[in-house]
């Protein structure tokens, strides 16, 4: 308990690059993960800023019904104009009438594809880091007992080991917590985002398809 009692003491006069180093080897992995997870975070960022930006829920509600109209070459024309994501899938879906299901499956998988990016990437931050941190533990409270066991009855001359040890087993868990947390609240906001894309997507691909059954019936 004192040993770690002055292992913290000492972590609270450290710089950051002397915690770094304080941290072991571990830290170098630590540190790539936290890497790539900050990159995947800011990029996943600026991707939600810009689609939430072109959204334009109006503009797909006058593509329907234009299609409700059986006026499918004006919901074309609406539909080219636009960067709204559901706009682009049922644009794509129009131009491929013949194969309408099959067409809007593979539009929507496409842009789905693009709101999933990263966050598998995120979810190997979150479960790796907080593993490292452990394995820095356990290097480190290694080396503690190591220093202990050499020390024998002078235990004191081996101090400055054990409480380097502790330090790096403390260093090295907070690290690796931290990244986990902090990469988890943006991976939580960027799978709502997908689910809500996959529920946009999900009753436009519903009103199109009764739509489109409706000219059929109305047709014949």
């Amino acid at each position: 308990m004192i040993t770690h009692s002055l292992a913290f003491v000492v972590l609270l006069n450290k710089t950051p690059m002397e915690l770094f180093a304080a941290g072991g080897v571990i830290m170098w992995p630590i540190l790539l993960l936290a890497t790539v997870g900050l990159t995947v975070i800011v990029e996943r960022l600026l991707f939600m800023i810009r689609e939430n930006g072109q959204r334009e829920p109006e503009v797909v509600s006058k593509m329907l019904e234009c299609v409700e109209k059986n006026d499918i070459a004006g919901a074309l024309a609406l539909g080219k104009k636009s960067n709204d994501t559901v706009a682009r899938i049922v644009v794509y879906s129009l131009s491929h009438m013949d194969s309408l299901s099959n067409a809007f499956f593979r539009a929507s998988g496409q842009e789905l594809a693009r709101y999933q990016q990263g966050t598998a990437t995120l979810d190997t931050c979150i479960t790796a880091a907080p593993l490292l941190g452990l394995l820095g533990t356990v290097t480190g409270m290694m080396r503690t007992f190591g220093a202990l066991g050499s020390a024998g009855s002078d235990i004191g001359a081996a101090a400055g080991t054990i409480t380097g040890g502790v330090a790096e087993a403390l260093i090295a868990t907070m690290c690796g917590l931290g990244i986990a947390v902090t990469c988890l609240f943006p991976y939580n906001i960027l799978n709502a985002r997908t689910d809500q894309a996959k529920q946009e997507i999900a009753d436009a691909s519903h009103a199109l398809e009764i739509l489109i059954k409706k000219n059929e019936v109305n047709s014949h």
